[in-house]
């Protein structure tokens, strides 16, 4: 099957006759799908890792942009989905219609939703996956509950306790935590979080961290001055600049370094010891330069500092179900860093700010970092697999790998 317009995917389409086959055989063969969103750079990055120890299996990487895809393994297929987001209805009848309370992203008219769909729905139909994991999408996971294959979605903070995001956990085999099961927020539903696997902090940096000396001589900085690092990625407009510049006033001493975008709004003061370096090739060696990092509450971003281990302010980004503010909350809580839900706007509130950011449990934020997140994720999401294609009889043999428990 080629989708017009698309890569081709049809070396990963199972033949006829799969049924026939002895049921290991089935689950050893049958693709997975993954859907990756495209909004920044984590969702395929944690993908990526993923399927890295994936190499024997079928895989088909669903996205609207495939330029985010950089891994190429023999057995991964990506397919083009059509950019269905800010799509316009082609009625005002149709754009008037009420949105149900059950999805959240689900306009009446818009061709290229009914596009994007249906490219998934064709693939399931033909190449009868084994299980599609979802990164993130509740609107997909109710797809595959519906053609009847089974689902892994993403977990991720926020509050999610709306009908949209009960309903796809609902109807999902398990749910996946990228993130230590310490982080998780208290509110998440008991069922839900017995359904979950927690990997451990999954961070798709595999480079040797350096101690901070050497990436200080790395990067030509100073050994002995301090150095406050504001890192950005890219799902966001970036860190705002007017509030560094108080920050640079405000610890004169110091030195300010930006990696990633900033916004700017058009009244900043430049200052001498605030210095934006942009995308950098090595995040890690800023990181490990720094005596400070001020970063927001991204799954990657978080864990990055986490495997590090450095003094941490996190500032949250607005992200849709608030996201980041409630993992921000959570970090705070274990001492892993400190969390600031608005950017200091005074001298002493970022002398504030700083002081409770050096007073993070280093100890503790270590342990949100797992170095075989991604081997046990895709360890586990064989083993789940199996389970559930090998018949009733051995499925309830180990009930919490098919409740998504992680077996610590």
């Amino acid at each position: 099957m080629t989708l017009p317009g698309h890569f081709p995917v049809s070396s990963f389409i199972m033949p006829p006759d799969i049924h026939a086959l002895p049921s290991n055989e089935i689950a050893d063969r049958r693709p997975i799908g993954f859907f990756v969103h495209h909004q920044g750079r984590g969702h395929a990055k944690r993908c990526e890792a993923i399927i890295r120890h994936l190499p024997d299996r079928p895989i088909t990487i669903f996205t609207a942009d495939p330029s985010i895809i950089s891994l190429e393994q023999d057995n991964v297929s990506v397919v083009r989905l059509p950019e269905m987001i800010a799509q316009p209805s082609r009625t005002q009848a149709l754009h008037e219609q009420v949105a149900p309370r059950i999805m959240h992203c689900a306009p009446l008219g818009v061709r290229a939703q009914t596009e994007h769909m249906g490219i998934m729905a064709k693939w399931m139909m033909e190449a009868d996956p084994a299980l599609m994991f979802i990164d993130v999408s509740a609107e997909i996971a109710m797809l595959c509950r519906i053609l009847s294959i089974p689902a892994v979605k993403v977990r991720m903070h926020g509050d999610r306790n709306d009908a949209g995001h009960l309903g796809a956990y609902d109807c999902c085999v398990a749910m996946f935590a990228p993130y230590a099961e310490a982080l998780e927020q208290p509110d998440y539903p008991r069922e839900c979080h017995r359904r979950t696997f927690y990997s451990g902090g999954l961070c798709t940096t595999t480079d040797a961290v350096p101690a901070k000396k050497e990436a200080r001589r790395t990067l030509g900085l100073a050994e002995d001055r301090e150095i406050v690092l504001v890192l950005s990625g890219g799902g966001g407009a970036g860190a705002p600049l007017a509030p560094l510049t108080m920050a640079a006033r405000a610890r004169r001493d110091a030195l300010w370094l930006t990696v990633g975008p900033v916004s700017r709004e058009g009244h900043e003061t430049e200052f001498h010891n605030l210095q934006e370096c942009g995308w950098v090739q090595r995040p890690l060696d800023y990181i490990a330069a720094a005596d400070i990092v001020i970063a927001s509450a991204g799954d990657n971003t978080v864990h990055e500092i986490a495997r590090v281990g450095r003094p941490f302010l996190c500032i949250p980004e607005w992200r849709y179900f608030d996201e980041q503010r409630i993992k921000a909350e959570q970090i705070e809580r274990l001492g892993a860093g400190a969390a600031a839900m608005v950017w200091p706007g005074s001298t002493d509130q970022w002398l504030a700010a700083l002081e409770k950011a050096r007073q993070t449990d280093i100890e503790a934020q270590k342990k949100l970092f797992s170095a075989d997140a991604a081997e046990r994720s895709a360890e586990w999401l064989n083993r789940l697999i199996h389970r559930l294609w090998q018949g009733d009889d051995q499925l309830h043999d180990d009930e919490t790998v098919l409740n998504g428990i992680a077996a610590q």
